[in-house]
């Protein structure tokens, strides 16, 4: 067989993705602060580019009217159509109210929604203005809750405090002691094994096998079970039990305040109630940089730079570069608004009667309807938040797999399902404690198709104990 070389011409068909391209899905992605200090970036280093205040109205609008086929403002036009100015909008919905106490179109008031974190010594202070202490005592209170730490830890000695105020020492132990039966459980330890130890004796589950496990921390740490076994003088399923408690305490309980500022959430997304049996869906205008072209200057300093081609190329691409980002952020802007309208179609149950009405859905669902690729969609939910009349809840919680039916009906969200254990859960006599299995046959009987080993599953992602953690815990230690 004889070979030869030969040149062979043909032609194909490849997408290639440009620098602005990769660029513009990766604004799809950023979240609004990281958006704006994307845009900042771009205008200090674009003379064309100029950042302007965005006023109070929101950034279009779309309506999810149920059983159309496509939301109002997914057609052409909508979403940068004229729009009534804000005193117009409530003057035309103030006699239209729903149970949620918002009008149609109404902005709403984000600090309903935001609360300012109580520190921890906020929290403490309080509770030492409501204890009955004598002066002295109260003096003794003051100077232990300022060593008291972010941890919930206070490190301290307490004769060098006593002799400090000149104080018995005995009369600062006592004030210590009161100081440890504050909330948080375990406020005021000065060891590990003191934090644990007033827990459980809040629980009133320190006896003595519980005392010795406390007092032998350290062979916990080194996982020897044997010797723990033989000092608390209890069995493997007693010492397993008491393990599972011992796991379910705060080791820091003061974590759970917040030392610094609030961290509030700013929605993308406003769904607000429409006329008719509706949502209106709109942007926030604060997590929207409004960049505008200054074409004006464009114009005079070409005239400037006609002669000299490299400046009349930079400014050309400053030019170029100012339209892409102007582009990219409205093009932006119109996605999130079909991703969340879309969304607000779908979970229409949702927003209607609660978490329990939570359907399964997935990405490839939305993106099929407002047709568009399915990671187009995945970077759009990410770190975008929607304010809905149920609250503030991420773009991705309203995407949940399915649970099948035991009915034959529509399928259930795995979020509906743990809303139910949750619920089921709650309403848990001392003499009525549910196994898995006994969870898994309720949850049949009212329709959802699920495997005790997914009761499971969720039941421990959600950090309910078990049926005979929660016994005892009703029960209380015998």
């Amino acid at each position: 067989m004889k070979t030869s070389a030969s040149l062979i011409q043909s032609q194909r068909q490849s997408q290639v993705l440009t620098p602005q391209l990769i660029a513009s899905i990766r604004l799809l992605q950023l979240a609004h602060a990281e958006l704006h200090q994307f845009v900042e970036q771009e205008v200090e280093k674009n003379p064309l580019l100029e950042l302007t205040e965005n006023n109070d109205e929101p950034y279009g609008g779309v309506s999810a009217i149920p059983g159309e086929d496509r939301p109002i403002g997914d057609r052409e036009g909508d979403v940068n159509g004229p729009r009534a100015e804000p005193s117009e909008r409530l003057t035309q919905q103030k006699s239209t109210r729903d149970t949620t106490g918002m009008s149609p179109g109404e902005s709403p008031a984000l600090e309903t929604f935001v609360a300012t974190p109580e520190t921890l010594h906020e929290h403490v202070a309080g509770q030492i203005a409501l204890t009955v202490f004598t002066p002295q005592e109260r003096l003794i209170a003051g100077e232990l809750a300022g060593y008291l730490e972010d941890t919930g830890y206070v490190r301290v000695n307490v004769l060098e405090l006593a002799e400090s105020l000149n104080v018995p020492e005995a009369v600062v132990e006592r004030v210590l002691g009161t100081l440890q039966l504050f909330d948080p459980p375990g406020i005021f330890a000065r060891t590990l094994s003191e934090c644990l130890e007033i827990q459980l004796r809040q629980r009133d589950r320190f006896d003595p096998a519980m005392a010795a496990l406390v007092a032998n921390l350290e062979m916990l740490a080194q996982r020897d079970f044997k010797a723990l076994k033989r000092h608390c003088g209890v069995d493997e399923e007693d010492l397993v039990d008491m393990l599972h408690e011992i796991q379910a305490l705060d080791p820091k309980p003061g974590n759970k305040f917040q030392s610094g500022g609030p961290e509030s959430i700013i929605p993308d997304v406003w769904v607000l109630p429409s006329h008719g049996s509706g949502w209106q869906v709109e942007l926030d205008p604060n997590t929207l940089p409004k960049v505008l072209i200054n074409q004006s200057y464009f114009v005079e300093v070409s005239r400037r730079t006609a002669q000299d081609p490299k400046d009349q190329a930079f400014l050309n691409e400053c030019l170029a570069n100012a339209n892409w980002l102007v582009r990219s952020l409205d093009q932006r802007a119109k996605t999130i608004l079909k991703v969340a309208a879309e969304i607000v179609r779908q979970q229409d149950g949702f927003l209607r009667h609660g978490v329990a009405h939570l359907r399964p859905l997935n990405l490839r669902a939305v993106a099929e309807v407002i047709n568009m690729h399915q990671s187009t969609v995945s970077r759009v939910t990410s770190n975008k938040y929607m304010l809905t009349p149920r609250g503030v809840f991420e773009l991705k919680y309203f995407f949940t797999v399915a649970i099948g039916s035991s009915q034959h009906g529509d399928e259930h969200s795995a979020e509906a399902v743990r809303h139910r254990i949750k619920a089921i859960v709650g309403v848990e006599t001392p003499d009525n404690v549910l196994s898995d299995e006994d969870i898994a046959v309720q949850l049949k009987e009212t329709g959802f198709d699920i495997a005790r080993r997914t009761v499971t599953k969720y039941r421990e992602a959600m950090n309910i104990p078990s049926s005979v953690q929660r016994r005892r815990q009703m029960r209380g230690w015998r």
